[in-house]
């Protein structure tokens, strides 16, 4: 059986679709057979980040209502065990019911050692579909007033579901003002959310360009680092989280972090 693993946000814009995205790459790095579904029904975020839009031949709906099998909706990612299932690009969230949904899941939970769904953002029936699918909950948040606020509401709801296991990952985080004490820590931010940390992803500006671009690259850089780390954390229980103030401790981390405040 595969571990199913819902990956969600309080609120859009926290980088929820590149923490899916980075995650599985990292899962499929280490030979571990994963599957991302975009559950953002009638959106295409994750099939764009990871450049697979132009590939897409069948999707979500298409499985759902018998055009084709399941397996003819999946798209490979090149060279690697990774899989992605795109959403369903021409439906409204509503007209995918959660039990439908679930029963596709569970139909592939033989098939990969990974499932990993990209939840919608917020707390309407898309957030309901993905969690009951799930045993594993994950919730992005990053150091932002705001976005904690809203990951405590989702950790809420979160509690009335049947999952076994509950972590938060910070992703954005700037190292500099991490370092200058500008922002709270992801130590504070566990503490105050009441969940363990799984991960720490850093302020990427290459992760946004290529994003953009459609193709997602984790392999070098300090991301691919963090994203790693947190595939460790999930496969062996490391404790073992990215540190984004490492750059700028000593004499040249100071300069940097000046640089980078004047700039």
């Amino acid at each position: 059986m595969s571990n199913r693993i819902v990956i969600t946000s309080g609120k859009g814009g926290v980088g929820k679709t590149t923490v899916t995205a980075g995650l599985g790459i990292a899962l499929a790095s280490r030979g571990l057979s994963t599957l991302l579904i975009d559950g953002d029904v009638g959106l295409n975020n994750l099939d764009v980040v990871m450049g697979m839009e132009n590939r897409v031949a069948y999707d979500m709906a298409d499985v759902l209502a018998g055009k084709c099998r399941v397996g003819q909706a999946l798209i490979q990612e090149s060279g690697m065990p990774l899989y992605i299932m795109p959403s369903a690009h021409a439906m409204y969230s509503e007209q995918i019911k959660s039990g439908d949904f679930r029963t596709l899941i569970m139909r592939l939970d033989h098939d990969f050692d990974y499932i990993l769904i990209d939840c919608p953002a917020g707390i309407e029936g898309g957030f309901h579909r993905s969690v009951s699918a799930c045993e594993y909950a994950v919730v992005v948040t990053t150091p932002h007033v705001s976005a904690v606020r809203d990951a405590d509401k989702v950790l809420n709801l979160i509690g009335s579901y049947d999952i076994k296991g509950v972590s938060l990952v910070v992703n954005r985080v700037r190292g500099d003002l991490l370092a200058r004490g500008e922002v709270m820590t992801p130590a504070d931010i566990s503490s105050v959310l009441r969940y363990p940390l799984l991960g720490v992803v850093p302020e990427d500006d290459a992760i946004t360009v290529y994003s953009q671009l459609g193709r997602l690259a984790l392999s070098d850089g300090e991301s691919g680092k963090s994203f790693t780390m947190i595939a460790s954390a999930l496969v062996s229980g490391s404790r073992k989280l990215y540190d984004p103030t490492d750059r700028y401790r000593g004499v040249i981390g100071y300069l940097k972090s000046r640089l980078r405040k004047n700039a």
